[in-house]
């Protein structure tokens, strides 16, 4: 959907959804905590409640899933999650899925960031593939290897391969991926998640064009990474 107020500029990449769009995953959680919280209320047992409205409030904190404006620039690779960027440049070796010379973009999400996983650039699946692992704390290098991660490979309609990891961190332990080999999908609409705490990397090919540097901060969806050629 065009967004016209940008003019042209920016789609939406999902419908929006509700006032208070919550991610999928943390439905169940909220509602728990919130049925939990009313017993102890009813109980009288006022530490216990307290307890568990923080808990539950924190819970809609986290799994909130806000709508996002994407934009439309030709080779735009939009960045798939929110957070700091932690390294990005050239690396020799990529990943499994696109071995040998390689950009490579790495974002460390805290558990205060958003954590819903948006796609960045439209194109095919060309396949997926989980690895178990480790859960050292996701903002080592090493964590890209070692952690259990979940690796997607995209081929645009220009014929371009990159591909974006879901790397579990050191208390995540819950990686959500809604693809599978054979999907088309558009750039910046929501694929998964990973629960409390992670990061994800990014793998283009070495011709790509980088605009983003260490320590930035970005968006899922709305930050540019780069730009195919």
């Amino acid at each position: 959907m065009k967004n016209d107020g940008q003019a042209g500029r920016y789609d939406w990449a999902d419908a929006p959804q509700t006032a208070f769009p919550i991610a999928r995953p943390g439905k169940g959680v909220i509602l728990s905590l919130a049925f939990v919280t009313a017993v102890f209320a009813v109980l009288g047992l006022r530490g216990l409640s307290l307890a568990s409205l923080a808990a539950c409030g924190f819970s809609a904190y986290f799994f909130r899933d806000p709508d996002r404006l994407v934009p439309r620039g030709e080779g735009a690779v939009v960045s798939p999650a929110d957070g700091r960027v932690l390294s990005a440049g050239r690396v020799e070796e990529g990943c499994a899925c696109i071995p040998g010379p390689c950009l490579k973009v790495s974002i460390f999400m805290s558990l205060f960031n958003v954590h819903v996983n948006r796609i960045p650039h439209e194109g095919k699946v060309v396949r997926v593939d989980y690895h178990p692992g480790k859960f050292v704390s996701a903002s080592f290098d090493k964590a890209s290897e070692k952690n259990e991660r979940n690796a997607v490979l995209l081929e645009t309609p220009a014929g371009k391969r990159l591909c974006f990891v879901q790397v579990a961190g050191l208390i995540a332990r819950r990686i959500i991926c809604g693809l599978q080999a054979g999907d088309v999908v558009e750039r910046g609409r929501r694929f998964g998640m990973i629960c409390f705490g992670s990061r994800l990397d990014v793998y283009l090919p070495p011709d790509a064009r980088l605009k983003v540097a260490p320590r930035e901060r970005v968006k899922a969806g709305t930050s540019v990474l780069g730009y195919l050629k």
